[in-house]
């Protein structure tokens, strides 16, 4: 008997979409599956003004295929030199869903990130009296502290201490990679979620550097030990309301890839519902996976879940997902999570 499972359309919570003809193909990918996604904001130069991030909604609208219906929620890149006034504005138009801290160096296009968390204070403590949620990449930066170990850092020295300081303020972390990101998340009950990947749920570090170095797995947060992984599946499987799906599907050309100083990112967006069936299939939580991938985040964010379905239907011969997606930039490599998947979305 053929198995189906029927949810509400899913939201994707973090998206990297480019720009440009990188834009154009891959943007078709995500509004295939996903209604809304919150539109990460490090382009080149970045997007730090309101301003901007309407002209890059408008460009990201005009790249939709036709009678698409996908709804691109934008963010601002804070900056130390982010205005308060101009955040306030984005927020009260309701073209503006979140801001997005990211730590100077932390990952691709980061460079204008913050240095001193402290300078933000100002436009943070804004955030909190008008209720606009506050992304962040969850790392700290100091080249003395192991890659493996800068999430769990990060909490330590600045996410508690942040929430101590301005406990009003809307937190969600992205991509939690670690056991100390999740029980951290599940020790606060209100004002702080986290989102969790596709891939984080699938490889650990051994699928970047065992057997040889693996750049199409190299993904930062970098993937960490399987007792990491393991952690993240059971807060992606349990139904908690302060987990659910953000990709981060981040695509980059093999070009940028596959050389010696390779890009950071996996793109998903093209078989994340797939995966993500057949993972919540393996913990026998496909009851839980409407809530991760469609109710929990809207809840987050203070909006209503989306009324239309999509359909996942488990077949009898695996699924097959191209290699490569070919953009006007150059071909971009689909995450292949190296096992066969069954569940196709429609």
């Amino acid at each position: 008997m053929t198995q189906t499972l029927t949810l509400r359309r899913p939201d994707d919570w973090h998206l990297h979409l480019r720009d440009g003809d990188m834009l154009a193909s891959v943007l078709p990918h995500s509004a295939n599956h996903f209604a809304r996604a919150i539109i990460m904001p490090n382009l080149v130069p970045p997007v730090v003004t309101v301003k901007q991030a309407l002209e890059y909604r408008d460009r990201i609208v005009a790249a939709l295929p036709k009678g698409a219906k996908f709804q691109p929620l934008m963010t601002l890149y804070l900056t130390e030199d982010t205005d308060p006034a101009d955040v306030t504005a984005g927020h009260a138009s309701g073209d503006i869903t979140a801001v997005k801290l990211y730590p100077a160096g932390a990952t691709t296009n980061s460079q204008s990130g913050v240095k001193n968390i402290e300078k933000v204070y100002p436009v943070l403590e804004t955030m909190a009296d008008i209720g606009l949620p506050l992304c962040v990449h969850g790392e700290v930066t100091n080249p003395e502290i192991d890659i493996f170990d800068r999430e769990a850092a990060f909490i330590d020295k600045v996410l508690d201490p942040l929430r101590r300081r301005i406990p009003g303020l809307k937190i969600l972390m992205e991509h939690v990679t670690t056991q100390q990101g999740v029980d951290y998340v599940k020790s606060v009950d209100e004002g702080l979620g986290a989102t969790l990947t596709t891939h984080h749920l699938i490889i650990n570090r051994n699928a970047i550097l065992a057997g040889g170095i693996r750049p199409h797995y190299y993904c930062l947060p970098v993937a960490k030990r399987e007792g990491h992984r393991l952690a993240l599946r059971q807060a992606a499987t349990s139904g908690d309301r302060r987990f659910f799906l953000g990709t981060d599907s981040a695509p980059h050309t093999d070009l940028l890839k596959e050389n010696a100083c390779g890009c950071a990112g996996c793109f998903t967006s093209i078989n994340t519902m797939s995966l993500l069936a057949h993972v919540f299939e393996e913990e026998n939580a496909l009851d839980n996976l409407e809530a991760f991938a469609s109710l929990n985040g809207p809840v987050f964010y203070g909006l209503e879940p989306n009324t239309d379905t999509i359909t996942l239907t488990k077949l009898d011969t695996p699924v097959k997902f191209p290699e490569k997606i070919e953009t006007g930039a150059g071909p971009v490599t689909v995450f292949d999570p190296m096992f066969e998947v069954f569940w196709a979305a429609a």
